[in-house]
């Protein structure tokens, strides 16, 4: 039986994960992101030049047969009900906090995250003593390029696809019943 899988966000991170899990046939991937796909996105993220102006989930469901498309923003919990897997793949702290926040013994999250040279996976299964320090910080968003990246082709991190391919894995191990970490931290 196919595991349902939330992904948040189909950006830097989630517009390389999601075909990863796709492929491999064992998921319905319900993604969630009200993002438009934009010219900007196009050196750093999954989608092409016939793809700006669409949401970017309804792009991903055209593409990949096990995606649903839902072109909102994750605002309450109530939202995060229903899932084997809920995967964070945005680049904002609120929902983090959110997500952070939920029963870990009802709702199962991974959060992947990626800032220039920088990645990082966190479970669910991390201690929660350690939840306050993975959520601090000011609200906002954050581009997976990072602060100092001036935009250019040139400057683009690859850093989000890494952790993109790492979350993947952890997915398969998961769902394979195999011991899997907490964290993993990337620094390139």
């Amino acid at each position: 039986m196919k595991k349902k899988i939330m992904v948040i966000g189909a950006g830097g991170i989630g517009s390389f994960l999601i075909p990863l899990l796709d492929r491999v046939k064992e998921y319905h991937i319900n993604v969630w992101d009200d993002d438009i796909v934009e010219k900007k996105n196009l050196s750093y993220q999954d989608y092409y030049a016939n793809d700006v102006g669409k949401h970017k989930t309804d792009v991903m469901a055209e593409r990949y047969g096990s995606v649903y498309s839902h072109p909102y923003r994750v605002l309450t919990k109530q939202q995060l009900k229903g899932y084997d897997l809920i995967i964070c793949c945005v680049d904002n702290l609120e929902l983090r906090r959110l997500l952070y926040l939920v029963d870990t013994e009802k709702i199962k999250w991974l959060d992947l995250r990626a800032q220039a040279r920088n990645g990082l996976l966190i479970s669910f299964q991390e201690n929660p003593d350690n939840f306050a320090i993975l959520t601090n910080g000011p609200d906002g968003n954050f581009s997976c390029q990072g602060d100092e990246w001036d935009k250019s082709n040139a400057g683009v991190h690859f850093t989000h696809v890494a952790i993109a391919g790492m979350g993947a894995q952890w997915v398969q191990r998961y769902f394979a019943g195999d011991k899997t970490h907490t964290h993993l931290r990337l620094s390139i």
